[in-house]
């Protein structure tokens, strides 16, 4: 049910993006989270959207000084101009010299006594925007969970009627952690803001909208960031909401007889599972589609977790594949990810960004094992990227995902089952034919048609790939090192390069 009430911004992108607009005006909102979850950056980011829509805006604060929260807006590029500041510091004058003082000055007066001049204060300047900063405080100065509840509700009914939208900060301190379940109900609207810590890594933080009264809201975890300029929220991706219509063709490499095992190359709209040993030549299979789709003229993006980029960028032109020129054109983006410091949030927005700004046709994901690192802690790591791929096949993009397999001949298994996720699957195998070792590829499945069940020999060399004619001799294709006993003449020998 969408709310009748006039929506404000929060000032943050994607936040905004997860209310689907943004929150209803003239409410109290409770933003709570632990310290360092970034409730101070966003409550800022919150006071200084008004302050662009020329809003008066106050910024109520009994745990910080002014002078840390000019230090956190200099942090991201920010003045505090145009924002009222009320700090429990400041009221000494008013209280008195015995106000820090709880013996002399009694802890109820106290408390009633900064509420009286918090409500002065807002009568005043008349904001349309209130942060209050935080509830940890108020509850110390309560001392009595009851009285403490009492304050808040009547905070609530004071602010009624005001056209005043409010957020509440909870640093979640004073409760030990536990959530008010009370100061829930109170509230139309409670946001949470959590910080992760890994076994490795930067630490993580996602944020949840645990309810919204009248808004239909993304549910559930959105992973971000604390960067220069504010959160930068990465809204969860939700892929039956994304749909382009396309024609479903097939994208060929190039090379012939490598298009002929997927009966004319992958469709759009489809994922290819490229697996097999290291150093079988599955990035470079990949890189043989890509090539041919930036010399189309289409938009590439190749998301490295493993190789340098300046090695694959060389290896790929040594073969003649020119990758930097599509890279100096813009056709190409290689964007080199490091495992420990991306969530799968921001991994999926970094996709959603080239494929609806740079209207990317191809990705290549290098490698899966890359993406395994980079949440070790991701109980639903399949289910991410099963929803990926399915935003990639509802905008026709084809996307190639690399899986390393552990060992280098013999029976080789893979610590992420992601096969029955993919529509294709190419497989590539290590082989003997007359004491030299060699390469064999094969398609195992193509949900998008038909597919040869042919085994044939794989060579790269300083040409490019070549793809042979189809083997039938092989002894102990199951065991996972096939042998060839067939005759010489189907077997290719390395071309002389020609400078």
């Amino acid at each position: 049910m969408a709310s009748l009430r006039p929506v404000i911004s929060t000032g943050n992108v994607g936040f905004d993006s997860v209310l689907r607009g943004g929150l209803p005006s003239n409410r109290l909102y409770l933003l709570e989270g632990t310290p360092g979850a970034g409730k101070t950056t966003l409550g800022l980011q919150f006071l200084l959207e008004g302050v662009k829509a020329d809003e008066s805006v106050l910024y109520i604060t009994l745990s910080e000084t002014s002078e840390e929260l000019e230090g956190v807006a200099q942090s991201h590029g920010w003045t505090l101009d145009g924002i009222d500041l009320f700090e429990l510091s400041s009221t000494e004058e008013v209280l008195g010299t015995g106000y820090e003082q709880s013996i002399l000055h009694p802890w109820e007066a106290e408390l009633g006594d900064i509420i009286k001049l918090i409500q002065e204060r807002v009568d005043r300047i008349k904001p349309k925007r209130v942060v209050f900063d935080s509830l940890s405080e108020m509850r110390l100065l309560a001392q009595d969970p009851l009285r403490y509840r009492r304050q808040v509700l009547a905070l609530k009914q004071y602010f009624a009627g005001r056209d005043i939208t409010i957020l509440l900060v909870d640093d979640l301190t004073a409760s030990n952690g536990e959530r008010d379940n009370h100061l829930h109900s109170l509230c139309h609207g409670v946001i949470t803001l959590e910080r992760l810590t890994l076994d490795f890594g930067a630490a993580r933080r996602r944020l949840q909208i645990q309810k919204l009264r009248g808004v239909d809201f993304v549910a559930g975890f959105h992973d971000f960031t604390i960067r220069r300029g504010g959160l930068e929220v990465y809204p969860r991706l939700i892929a039956a909401t994304h749909h382009v219509p396309f024609t479903a063709e097939p994208v060929g490499s190039g090379v012939a007889a490598l298009d002929e095992l997927l009966v004319g190359g992958p469709l759009r709209g489809t994922s290819t599972l490229v697996t097999g040993p290291a150093g079988s030549g599955k990035t470079t299979i990949a890189l043989a589609y890509l090539a041919a789709a930036c010399s189309r003229g289409e938009n590439c993006t190749i998301y490295e977790f493993d190789e340098r980029v300046a090695t694959l960028v060389l290896r790929a032109d040594s073969m003649g594949m020119d990758l930097s020129s599509h890279i100096s054109s813009g056709r190409l983006v290689i964007q080199q990810i490091d495992p420990a410091e991306i969530s799968p949030g921001e991994f999926s927005w970094r996709v959603r960004t080239e494929v609806e700004e740079r209207n990317c046709t191809m990705i290549v994901v290098d490698s899966l094992n890359g993406y395994l690192a980079a949440m070790p802690q991701e109980q639903q790591l399949i289910l991410q990227m099963h929803e990926l791929l399915s935003y990639l096949s509802q905008l026709g993009v084809v996307t190639f995902l690399i899986n390393p397999q552990h060992g280098l001949v013999g029976s080789m298994s893979t610590n992420l089952n992601i096969s029955y996720v993919a529509d294709s699957v190419i497989l590539i195998r290590f082989f003997e034919a007359q004491g030299r070792l060699r390469k064999a590829i094969s398609v195992l499945k193509n949900r998008s048609g038909a597919h040869e069940d042919a085994i044939r020999e794989l060579r790269i060399d300083s040409k490019g790939v070549r793809v042979g004619e189809p083997l039938a001799n092989f002894r102990g294709v199951l065991t996972g090192t096939p042998e060839y006993f067939g005759a010489d003449l189907p077997l290719m020998e390395e071309r002389k390069r020609v400078d």
